[in-house]
């Protein structure tokens, strides 16, 4: 678990989230963190879409993932960092899933998403990071993407205003 208290090690911290956006040529991801396409299968749905896709998927302290959803089930594999939580909008509460190395806490390294299920996530640690996997079956397409605004979030789930308001774009 990586946790930074004091300058110093906020510097490694810095230089480590930076090393991994370089040397994994992440971009900026539009629900918030860092993102790079690994694997696009090339065999086909009958619908045409790919049958997987993987990503690498990188979040700090203060790049969260902003609550969306899509139209496929998404697995989240823990690879290195902090832990990480995984916000789920379903059934008219807030749910989480812990991702991370803590596994006598009630982390695990693998989760699953499912389908058109409103979720973001968040590094729970105040100075840290999260390295994770992300494959999406069937495969991963921006036209089946939707950002979540708070004003629909909390008219469909206004008991979890504290956790929509963190988690979408003000």
């Amino acid at each position: 678990m990586v946790e930074m208290d004091n300058n110093s090690n906020m510097d490694q911290l810095n230089k480590r989230v930076q090393e991994l956006i370089k040397q994994l040529d992440l971009k900026p991801h539009p629900e918030g963190g860092f993102f790079k396409e690994k694997y696009r299968s090339i065999e086909r749905t009958n619908g045409d879409k790919s049958l997987m896709t993987s990503i690498y998927f990188l979040l700090t302290s203060e790049h969260v993932s902003h609550f969306h959803r899509i139209k496929s089930d998404e697995h989240w594999y823990f690879h290195e960092g902090s832990s990480l939580t995984i916000h789920l909008l379903k059934d008219q509460n807030h749910v989480e899933l812990k991702l991370g190395p803590n596994l006598e806490k009630g982390e695990s390294f693998y989760h699953v998403v499912q389908k058109n299920i409103i979720f973001g996530s968040t590094v729970e640690s105040d100075n840290g990071y999260a390295l994770v996997s992300c494959a999406v079956a069937p495969g991963f397409d921006f036209k089946d993407f939707e950002l979540l605004d708070s004003e629909y979030l909390l008219e469909n789930f206004p008991e979890e205003e504290m956790i929509i308001r963190k988690l979408t774009f003000q």
